[in-house]
């Protein structure tokens, strides 16, 4: 493609082809042909974008985000998982045994766990740290919070802070790790983790 020339696919385009290849597992090529199928299926005559572009546009996706509709206090569970990067060379590895580029991204979320809502999500490279990004997730709701949800990666005062920082009245409920150690005001202002410490 051309410098300046308008893209052929919108990004839902390329962003729908990523979720079919994420939810089946299937290389590129293979989920060309998928989406190519299900178009004939609903009889729509539509042009779906090559295995090599969707290849070369996914790398720098921008991921359309709905606004949460959540009414009141959520409750909110907040986890990661890896993404991994497909470059150019993946048909050539996967076929031949070349080697394609790979890297790897993580991706954030923040879920409402009784409608199953995505209420925010961050990507960052691998080497930044699950607590770090707390922080940005809760600046996406926009409603009060009645609780976070992690597990023990997320352990630690530094995120308890962001969470009152959020919303005071928030209960948090994050595992403590086995090498935990109180504050060093917990005798006489026990912060929400130190009472969970005193509890266990």
């Amino acid at each position: 493609r051309r410098r300046g020339r308008p893209q052929k696919y919108s990004e839902i385009a390329i962003e729908t082809g990523l979720m079919l290849r994420l939810a089946f597992g299937r290389p590129w090529r293979q989920t060309e042909g998928m989406l190519a199928s299900i178009l004939r299926l609903l009889c729509l005559n539509l042009p779906v974008p090559d295995h090599t572009t969707f290849s070369r546009r996914s790398a720098d996706l921008t991921v359309a985000q709905a606004l949460s509709t959540a009414r009141g206090p959520v409750n909110v569970v907040i986890d990661s998982t890896g993404l991994q990067v497909f470059g150019a060379g993946e048909w050539q590895h996967e076929k031949h045994g070349g080697q394609g580029r790979r890297t790897w991204r993580k991706l954030h979320l923040a879920v409402d766990p009784e409608t199953g809502e995505i209420l925010a999500s961050e990507l960052t490279t691998t080497e930044d740290g699950d607590a770090s990004q707390v922080g940005p997730l809760l600046d996406q709701i926009s409603g009060s919070i009645a609780s976070v949800t992690a597990d023990g990666a997320y352990d630690g005062e530094p995120v308890y802070r962001t969470i009152a920082e959020r919303d005071p009245a928030a209960a948090v409920i994050i595992p403590p790790r086995s090498t935990a150690v109180p504050s060093n005001s917990a005798e006489t202002a026990p912060t929400q983790r130190d009472r969970h410490l005193q509890m266990i």
